[in-house]
């Protein structure tokens, strides 16, 4: 039995309505976790469908582990992520179950999939610049860490794995978790045939002939500080401390000079650097 977890937060309903009616065609247990403000007016029928609403945004995290447990006390066997602004194909659901099922009677230590991602803004495949593919097996490409969106959990080896780190609140969530799976000798990989659009970022910027993600001012704050919380911890890759430590000079440099919400990007990093510096965690709110 399969499950997904849909997480909401403002959602542009023409955006999101169909991915809730693709998805709910292909499951048996539906659990939407909503952190928006006011409760989101959905129009869907389901005999399984379960509905959070949290108004005071309990993090990306702990939403997905609100649903992972749905998924769980209703027996299902693997379960989907999705973020609001994903896009998917009528099968998506088998085709990332059939290679699950497929590893599983390979006896591969496979605990998540997710499919290749297409970025919504440049219609592109997402390839990253520093993480290189692990090993590939026919259509499965064993990478280090994957996005939660689209991602396939085997829930049976949630208990040995755990589940997401809700005191990054957001940002790293995905990676953190896909990073401590591999301390367990678990495998995460794409699915090479498998696509998804996501939208990655509210916006797209170029700088000196770089194209850059632009994201809310207040997501600066999560990612400047789980940088610093991340890369004290000795299971993170050494490639994704270096990146990134290395580029948040530059990220801040950009964010506060060539966008135009200056001001209040500068507070936010500078919050997310003496958080991450102090190893505060949690929301942004808790603590200023």
């Amino acid at each position: 039995m399969i499950g997904a977890t849909i997480i909401l937060y403002k959602p542009e309903l023409a955006q999101t309505l169909p991915l809730l009616l693709s998805i709910i065609e292909q499951v048996e247990v539906i659990s939407i976790v909503d952190n928006s403000p006011v409760p989101t007016e959905l129009d869907l029928v389901h005999e399984n469908l379960h509905y959070h609403h949290f108004p005071n945004n309990i993090g990306i995290a702990a939403a997905h582990n609100i649903g992972l447990r749905d998924l769980k006390t209703a027996n299902c066997e693997y379960g989907i992520l999705l973020d609001q602004d994903s896009s998917i194909d009528n099968d998506f659901a088998f085709r990332l179950s059939s290679l699950m099922v497929a590893s599983r009677v390979e006896n591969r230590p496979l605990v998540a999939i997710g499919p290749r991602i297409i970025c919504s803004f440049t219609d592109k495949t997402v390839k990253p610049r520093v993480q290189r593919e692990i090993s590939v097996y026919e259509d499965l490409v064993c990478v280090t860490q994957i996005i939660s969106s689209g991602m396939m959990i085997d829930l049976a080896k949630l208990e040995s794995i755990g589940l997401k780190d809700e005191s990054l609140f957001i940002d790293g969530v995905d990676h953190e978790w896909c990073w401590r799976a591999k301390q367990q000798n678990q495998m995460v990989a794409i699915a090479e045939k498998v696509e998804m659009v996501h939208q990655l970022g509210d916006a797209r910027r170029k700088f000196a002939g770089v194209t850059y993600k632009v994201g809310s001012p207040v997501r600066l704050y999560y990612q400047f500080r789980n940088i610093l919380i991340l890369s004290r911890r000795g299971y993170v890759p050494w490639y994704w401390k270096a990146r990134n430590l290395l580029c948040m000079p530059i990220r801040f440099f950009a964010n506060a000079l060539l966008q135009t919400d200056r001001l209040q990007r500068i507070k936010f990093m500078a919050c997310g650097i003496i958080d991450g510096l102090l190893k505060r965690d949690g929301s942004f709110s808790k603590h200023w």
